[in-house]
C-alpha cells in the first residue's frame, strides 16, 4: 500500500520586498458583531498598505456572508480604501485560494487573494472553532488558535474544568443547564446561598465581551439573573464573587509562547460589563498593573498554563482576580480571540512589553504559517 502524506504547501507569507496578502474575515453572528467590526477596522488602518494587501470578507449578523454594500456599511469610510472588499474566498486546490468577486460573474484574482486568514470574530460561531474548521478543511492558513483550543476558551464550563484537571486555580463555579432551570430554581438557590454566599455572578458559558453577565447581589435578584443570562446559552455559568483586583495577561507564541506585562482593569461600574467596556469612558487600564513583582511573575506563569491546558496557538488573552485580603491568583478565563479595538487590553500590554502593532500582527502571520506548515506537513494515514 502506498504511504499516503500531504504535502507541505509553501505560501511564502514573509518573503522580502513582497506585500504580505492578508484577509480579514469580519462581523459574524454574535453578541459581539459590533465589537468584530471595529477591531477589523483597527487592524486595517494600523497596517501599511505599502506592505500588505488586505482583502476584507464581511459575515452579517444573521450568518450570511455580506454583499459588497453591506460591507461599504460596516467599515468606516476611510478604510473602504485601504481594503479589497470580497463576498466570498474559496479554496483553490493546491495553489492556495481565490477571491470571488460580487454578483453573478466570478474572476480569478490569484495575484490578490490572502495568503492566510485574521478570523477577527469574536464570540460564537467565529471565536468557537467554527470558523477555524472551515478553514481547515478548505486547507487555507489562518491567525491565531486552532478548532480544539478555540471551541475550549470560548466553553467556560469546559475551560474551567480543564483548569481544574491541570492544578490550575479558577473562580468556583457551578454550571446549570437552561432546561433544568424551572423545576431546580429554588433548591439551586438554596443550594449556592450555602456555598458561594453574595454577590454571585451569572453568564453564558458561551459568550464574550460581558454580554448576558449578571452581578447577583441578593437572592431577590437570583432567578432574573438567570432566565437574563440563560436567552443567550443552553448552559449557564453561576460564579462566587470575587473581591479584588482585575488582571490580564497576553499571551504570544506557539509550541513556546512568552506572556506580556501584567496589566489592570479599572471599571467605571461597579463590575467590568459591556458598557463599561466599550461605552463609558471613566473605565480605563493601568499598565503595568498596580501590583508586585512576585504577583505580576505568578500571572505570568498562570497565564501560560492556561495557555498550554487549552492546546493554544498565536495569540489568547488570560484574565485573573486578586483577591483582597487572601492575595489569592484565580484565572477567570482565557479569551482565543481578544479584541484588537483602539481600548482593547492585548495590544496595549505588548506595546508596553516593547513589541508595536504592526510587529504584533508580522509575529501573529508568522505563528499562524508556522502552525500550518506544521500541520500540512503531517501524515494523515498510517498506510
Amino acid at each position: 500500500m502506498r504511504k499516503t502524506r500531504r504535502v507541505p504547501r509553501e505560501i511564502s507569507i514573509m518573503a522580502k520586498d513582497q506585500k504580505i496578502r492578508l484577509g480579514i474575515i469580519f462581523g459574524g453572528r454574535s453578541g459581539e458583531h459590533e465589537v468584530s467590526l471595529t477591531s477589523a477596522a483597527s487592524v486595517i488602518n494600523a497596517l501599511d498598505p505599502r506592505e500588505y494587501e488586505i482583502t476584507a470578507i464581511g459575515i452579517t449578523k444573521t450568518g450570511r456572508l455580506a454583499g459588497i454594500f453591506e460591507m461599504r456599511a460596516m467599515l468606516p469610510p476611510e478604510v473602504i480604501s485601504r481594503v479589497f472588499l470580497s463576498p466570498a474566498i474559496e479554496a483553490n486546490g493546491n495553489s492556495g485560494i481565490r477571491v470571488i468577486s460580487s454578483g453573478a460573474e466570478e474572476r480569478d484574482y490569484s495575484v490578490q487573494a490572502p495568503q492566510i486568514i485574521f478570523p477577527l470574530l469574536h464570540g460564537p460561531y467565529g471565536e468557537d472553532g467554527t470558523i477555524q474548521g472551515l478553514l481547515e478543511i478548505a486547507g487555507i492558513p489562518y491567525i491565531g488558535c486552532g478548532v480544539l483550543a478555540s471551541s475550549v476558551g470560548m466553553d467556560k464550563d469546559v475551560m474551567k474544568r480543564l483548569f481544574l484537571q491541570a492544578g490550575i486555580p479558577t473562580t468556583p463555579f457551578r454550571t446549570v443547564f437552561t432546561a433544568e432551570l424551572e423545576k431546580g430554581m429554588a433548591s439551586l438557590k438554596k443550594s449556592l446561598e450555602r456555598e458561594f454566599g453574595y454577590p454571585m455572578f451569572s453568564k453564558p458559558a458561551n459568550l464574550g465581551s460581558s454580554v448576558g453577565i449578571c452581578k447577583i447581589h441578593s437572592e431577590m435578584e437570583f432567578e432574573e439573573a438567570l432566565r437574563c443570562s440563560a436567552q443567550f446559552d443552553r448552559k449557564i455559568l453561576i460564579e462566587k464573587g470575587i473581591g479584588g483586583s482585575e488582571l490580564e495577561c497576553a499571551i504570544l507564541g506557539n509550541d513556546c509562547p512568552q506572556a506580556s506585562v501584567v496589566g489592570e482593569v479599572i471599571s467605571a461600574h461597579e463590575f467590568y460589563d459591556y458598557a463599561a467596556k466599550y461605552a463609558n469612558p471613566g473605565s480605563r487600564l493601568e499598565i503595568p498593573a498596580r501590583i508586585d513583582d512576585n504577583k505580576a511573575e505568578e500571572i505570568k506563569q498562570l497565564a501560560l498554563r492556561a495557555f498550554k491546558a487549552i492546546d493554544g496557538s498565536g495569540l489568547a488573552r488570560a484574565d485573573f482576580f486578586l483577591e483582597r485580603g487572601t492575595g489569592q491568583i484565580l484565572v477567570n478565563e482565557i479569551n482565543t480571540m481578544p479584541g484588537f479595538t483602539p481600548i482593547s487590553m492585548y495590544a496595549k500590554l505588548w506595546a508596553a512589553s516593547g513589541i508595536s502593532f504592526e510587529q504584533l500582527i508580522r509575529q501573529l502571520i508568522r505563528l499562524g504559517e508556522e502552525r500550518f506548515q506544521e500541520r500540512d506537513a503531517r501524515k494523515i494515514s498510517a498506510g
